[in-house]
């Protein structure tokens, strides 16, 4: 298949000023306020809570076909540690961290009900 073909979604251009790109909490306002909740359900103070919609939108992850991880970073920035959200004992949404482990660089959205994700 080539570049761009099918379902196959592309990273925003790479050469976009970052303050360009859109918010998340403008893109994707019901996945936003859901990270939140969850985050706050782990911990009320939890350092990431209340920051997701200040990232901004990088596109989807285009490495293949069928991944639907939405970039809050350049493709490639994501470390080895995953924040885990769950609902109702079932995880939902995987938060892919910075090798810091201060910034969520990508999110794996399990579930998509009730969040408008497309």
């Amino acid at each position: 298949m080539a570049r761009g073909e099918g379902n196959r979604r592309e990273p925003l251009s790479p050469d976009v000023d970052d303050h360009d790109r859109p918010l998340m909490v403008i893109t994707f306002p019901g996945l936003v306020a859901e990270i939140d909740r969850l985050l706050r359900i782990v911990d009320p103070s939890h350092p990431l809570a209340g920051r997701v919609g200040d990232l901004r939108h990088h596109g989807r992850c285009a490495c293949t076909p069928t991944c639907r991880n939405i970039l809050t970073a350049p493709a490639g920035s994501a470390g080895p540690y995953l924040v885990q959200l769950q609902r109702d004992d079932e995880d939902v949404i995987w938060l892919s961290l910075d090798p810091a482990c201060t910034a969520v660089v990508d999110i794996e959205v399990l579930d998509e009900s009730g969040l408008g994700i497309r």
